[in-house]
């Protein structure tokens, strides 16, 4: 196994790494930073795109583009003009919450959560926005949403609120987009202050989770055990993908500052997007949006 540094580009909080197969290249956010980035597999042709407000999560889309949550909402970015377009704000005039995480489904809906600000009361939501760009909630009283992802075959859905202390997971109705029966997956140890950031699910079906002030990305297995655990070179890790031109490279991202006093400060290399090799796994394509 090898850690490296891809890009040293020190985001605020990097976020949502997303490698998509179609054009080979690796995009990922800086949420405080409000950017869109892109690269090759090999951290090459650096392209960025300012957005108005702070990203939660993107997703590409099918005819082009990507879709966004913003703080205030989801948005259409344009990568041709820059363009970013509101869509819908599921949580008008709502100053204590912005959209964090989202991910998209197999049949090319955006799934993703709110969160409160101040990562401190339950005033968060689940939201699944299809593609005729209606909104539904999911799930609510949520402090901090984070990590959605899908078993191999969809029918399983994961999703952490983050200072919960654990990762759920819910059987998802792929046909209706909908989750049901709601369940521990794991327990985190959270005695060194480690919290469940961005996750992602493997070929195999195995779960990796960014664990962020803890400094580590664990892998687990399907029936929740701990199958692998990856010391990181810095603290606040925050989301991971799997791509690559084999689909075997794991990214990592990053954040270069905490959002709230009360988080730590980390290292030289805080803020850096990580690539790790070698690790014998491969990652599963990411669909587009379909609206």
């Amino acid at each position: 196994m090898q850690i490296e540094v891809l890009i040293d580009v020190k985001t605020i909080l990097g976020e949502g790494p997303i490698w998509d197969v179609q054009e080979q290249r690796l995009y990922w956010i800086d949420s405080f930073g409000c950017r869109v980035f892109r690269c090759t597999a090999a951290g090459g042709e650096v392209r960025a795109w300012d957005v108005p407000a702070k990203i939660g999560s993107m997703a590409l889309r099918k005819n082009g583009g990507a879709v966004l949550s913003l703080a205030n909402g989801f948005h259409f970015l344009d990568f041709d003009s820059g363009e970013v377009t509101l869509i819908v704000d599921p949580e008008p005039g709502n100053v204590h919450t912005r959209i964090n995480d989202g991910k998209v489904d197999k049949m090319g809906r955006f799934i993703a959560g709110s969160m409160d600000t101040t990562e401190s009361g339950p005033i968060g939501a689940l939201y699944r926005l299809d593609p005729d760009l209606s909104v539904h909630t999911l799930d609510d009283k949520i402090i901090c949403s984070n990590g959605p992802c899908w078993s191999p075959d969809g029918s399983i859905f994961y999703f952490a609120d983050s200072w919960s202390g654990e990762i759920w997971k819910y059987d998802y109705d792929l046909a209706h987009g909908t989750v049901s029966n709601r369940q521990t997956f794991v327990t985190l140890d959270t005695s060194t202050g480690g919290a469940a950031d961005g996750s992602t699910v493997d070929a195999e079906g195995f779960l990796w989770n960014a664990q962020v002030y803890d400094g580590k990305v664990i892998r687990y297995a399907p029936d929740g055990s701990v199958d692998r655990v990856i010391q990181m070179p810095v603290k606040k890790v925050t989301s991971v993908n799997i791509g690559g031109p084999n689909m075997d490279i794991l990214y990592v991202t990053s954040m270069a500052k905490p959002p709230l006093p009360r988080f730590p400060e980390d290292g030289v290399l805080r803020g850096s997007l990580f690539a790790i090799h070698g690790l014998g796994i491969r990652g599963i394509e990411e669909p587009r949006f379909a609206g």
